[in-house]
């Protein structure tokens, strides 16, 4: 079922109308808090899973760089650059132009990486998980350990905002996604998303299944545990994400910075709060990400968003078609798309800053000026 977006400049519903509109209209000048979370598997790694990096070395920087940039902007001589893409540029441009103009506090979170951030960061004690085609993916201990860290964290940074934006950094993690939406029984093949202008569906399939036959989860929707699947084929941040929302939520509104990624951790809090019956309040969660990926004709986002059920699923009309900068019109055939709340961020400088799309996109592209003349100045 498709359902049709309702106009505006800035934000579109294309889920859940009423109750999109009614969250957009609950935290209309709030200001937010942004919480990005960053996480590692070792999916990333396959040879063409993702273009989040051009290679698989560069992938497994990828989230510590987009960290160091979202902290610090642009600098002369950064520790970890932004990894070259085969095209575009890295959303966490979008990121930092927008909680640097509207100074909206951020905390970066480490569920689970190769090695340490250059900058400050909350180390969770998680680790890097395995490849989904494993079936091993992390201990259980580790994700009930995020989960616990999700709920502390979740309450604590609650109390400082109105709402909190909950982003993501993890290379390969819309492969996670597919396989933890396949474990909870949904029909997610071929509606994910992916950093490339064609999603690589066959791809993402081939490894979900592997992982999911050899954890003994099949394609069927399975009696055990959603931490036991987290575990079996998940990453670490997805667990945590849903632990800081279920906790979150009980003190005011939470935005999923995300897409695919973001709808499974959704489905996962949603089954985590089932099972364990938690008090939470799924009407204070929307999903926030960008048209691009509300819109890419080779997934189904709102279809697989219409299946789940429940959430809404907003998008910021951010559009790159006039821009001067060749790195940004990549987005618009297909490059990229999301990444380190993107959407999100780009959803609160609509709602907190009063900006609209136009607005939004100079904010950015002076940001990438100056990341221009930082890189000239270095070299």
């Amino acid at each position: 079922m498709t359902l049709k977006p309702t106009d505006g400049e800035s934000i579109r519903v294309y889920t859940q109308l009423e109750r999109g509109r009614q969250w957009l209209e609950r935290y209309r000048g709030k200001p937010p808090v942004f919480a990005c979370i960053l996480g590692f598997t070792e999916t990333g790694l396959i040879p063409g899973i993702s273009a989040a990096g051009r290679t698989p070395e560069d992938r497994r920087y990828t989230a510590i760089a987009d960290a160091e940039f979202l902290m610090d902007g642009p600098t002369p001589h950064p520790r970890y650059p932004l990894p070259p893409l085969d095209a575009g540029a890295s959303p966490v441009l979008i990121s930092r132009a927008a909680i640097e103009a509207l100074a909206i506090p951020v905390h970066l979170f480490d569920t689970g990486l190769p090695q340490p951030p250059s900058v400050r960061a909350i180390d969770l004690g998680g680790i890097p998980a395995r490849c989904v085609s494993t079936g091993k993916a992390m201990d259980l201990e580790t994700v009930e350990h995020l989960l616990e860290q999700g709920f502390r964290w979740g309450e604590q940074l609650a109390a400082g905002g109105s709402y909190l934006i909950l982003g993501e950094c993890v290379v390969g993690g819309t492969t996670t996604a597919l396989a933890v939406l396949t474990g909870l029984g949904f029909a997610a093949t071929g509606k994910v998303n992916s950093s490339h202008p064609t999603c690589n569906h066959t791809q993402k399939w081939n490894v979900v299944c592997r992982g999911l036959q050899r954890s003994g989860f099949g394609s069927e929707k399975s009696a055990r545990s959603p931490l036991e699947l987290v575990a079996a084929v998940g990453d670490p941040m997805q667990v945590m994400v849903a632990g800081m929302a279920i906790a979150a939520s009980r003190i005011g509104g939470v935005l999923l910075a995300g897409g695919t990624q973001m709808l499974a951790v959704y489905a996962l809090t949603r089954a985590i709060a089932r099972e364990a019956a938690l008090p939470w309040q799924p009407e204070e969660i929307a999903v926030g990400t960008t048209r691009w990926v509300a819109e890419d004709p080779t997934g189904d986002t709102c279809g697989l968003a219409c299946e789940i059920g429940t959430v809404p699923l907003l998008a910021t009309q951010l559009n790159f078609q006039t821009s001067s900068y060749a790195q940004l019109q990549a987005y618009e055939r297909g490059y990229v798309k999301e990444g380190v709340g993107a959407g999100g961020c780009s959803i609160a400088a609509h709602l907190y800053g009063g900006w609209n799309s136009q607005r939004l996109l100079r904010e950015i592209e002076v940001l990438a000026l100056r990341k221009v003349r930082m890189e000239c100045n270095g070299s």
